[in-house]
């Protein structure tokens, strides 16, 4: 029979999982090494650890753990939105000072993610959308200049020899794929170096110029499935920490595969999202991992059906 809420071991620990995100993040700027002018890394003897991954996940949890109480059910109010806020942005306001801009919007994605699941009043939902507006636009005066640049390349082009080239070299790697790529190993953009972050950010646009068109669609009608079987699994899941912590997880994975999908092609700003299960980086595929992970275990004990 499914096991009693009190009685799970991510349901009692969410909260110190969160807060142990939330510490690593404060460490960051103390102890983190600088990478590429931004800091955000810990390191600990021979393992590097991104704790702005960490957090994304923390979020979730910790978020399913504070909506599974009898008492947050139902449609939310705004005053319903005060700890979930606060659960949200305090570590989302720790990345951004890294600073990774990208991340921080992640995490809040992610955090909106799951309180849409739980569901919101509509009144409630049109003032935060009003909100995410002005926000947007006060915003803009924050932004660092080569922050603005990046927005305004995707919106009217941008120098190729400068904030538009790494936009302009993923383009033509997808583009020079064709219908069924060059073949493993041999798309000149990656094996020339013209491709930068080609392991990591970029590297559905290797992918694309090695197996093509065809095979980029293979790999995200892929993704599709697992997306899939992750809403399959909350939307059966009797248990609501469960279900609400399975959302999360699922929204996690899309948010990245879309976002990561539209910055390779050139339709939103680079803002250095990796490719779930693909993208090289160890903090982000043992996230990926874990994640996945808490989706099997919310299957395999019962939780649905």
């Amino acid at each position: 029979r499914p096991l009693r809420r009190r009685d799970r071991l991510v349901h009692r620990h969410a909260y110190l999982v969160y807060g142990v995100a939330v510490v690593l993040l404060i460490l960051v700027p103390l102890w983190g090494r600088s990478v590429g002018g931004a800091q955000r890394w810990l390191v600990f003897g021979p393992v590097r650890v991104q704790p702005s991954e960490l957090a994304k996940l923390a979020v979730i949890i910790a978020l399913a753990r504070y909506f599974s109480n009898e008492e947050k059910r139902g449609l939310l109010r705004l005053r319903d939105l005060a700890m979930p806020a606060a659960i949200i942005l305090v570590p989302a306001a720790l990345v951004a000072k890294e600073p990774d801009l990208g991340t921080a919007l992640v995490i809040i994605l992610i955090g909106l993610t799951v309180v849409a699941t739980v569901g919101l009043r509509f009144g409630t939902s049109i003032i935060l959308a009003m909100g995410a507006v002005a926000a947007t636009s006060v915003g803009w005066f924050f932004l660092k200049g080569y922050q603005k640049e990046r927005i305004l390349t995707v919106i009217y082009g941008g120098d190729p020899l400068g904030a538009g080239y790494h936009s302009l070299q993923a383009k033509i790697s997808i583009g020079s794929g064709g219908l069924l790529g060059k073949g493993l190993l041999a798309g000149t953009q990656h094996q020339l170096h013209f491709l930068p972050a080609s392991h990591t950010d970029f590297i559905l646009a290797v992918l694309a110029e090695e197996v093509g068109f065809v095979g980029s669609m293979w790999m995200l009608g892929l993704f599709s499935i697992l997306i899939a079987l992750g809403l399959t699994v909350a939307y059966r899941s009797r248990d609501f920490f469960g279900s609400i912590l399975a959302a999360g997880v699922v929204g996690y994975l899309c948010l990245h595969v879309v976002l990561n999908v539209a910055m390779s092609t050139g339709m939103l700003p680079v803002v250095g999202l990796p490719l779930p299960l693909m993208s090289y980086g160890g903090s982000s595929i043992v996230v990926t991992l874990l994640g996945i992970g808490l989706l099997l275990n919310i299957r395999m004990r019962r939780f649905s059906f």
